[in-house]
């Protein structure tokens, strides 16, 4: 099933925690039981893997209001759009 990054306050919790063992959408705890004050390494490197198996490595999330979208080509178009702007405005000055 595929992972769901726009669903929870934090994308990375569309995965379940591979060290703590939160389910997803449950933020990370601390051996201790107290809650995480960020989410584990790697989860993070899951939910990164996940993400680029399933969208793409293209492919972004972005703030979308107070919720999250995925933006199919994302930064990287962006980045190729910007760096085609600053070449012409280059030839023009």
């Amino acid at each position: 099933m595929q992972p769901d990054f726009t669903a929870y306050k934090h994308p990375v919790l569309a995965v379940a925690c591979p060290d703590c063992k939160r389910t997803a959408g449950v933020w990370c705890v601390r051996p201790s039981g107290h809650k995480a004050a960020g989410l584990h390494k790697s989860r993070r490197v899951a939910a990164d893997c996940l993400f680029v198996a399933f969208h793409g490595s293209d492919a972004s999330i972005e703030r979308n209001g107070d919720g999250w979208m995925i933006d199919p080509v994302g930064r990287v178009e962006r980045n190729r759009l910007e760096a085609a702007t600053s070449v012409q405005g280059e030839l023009f000055m």
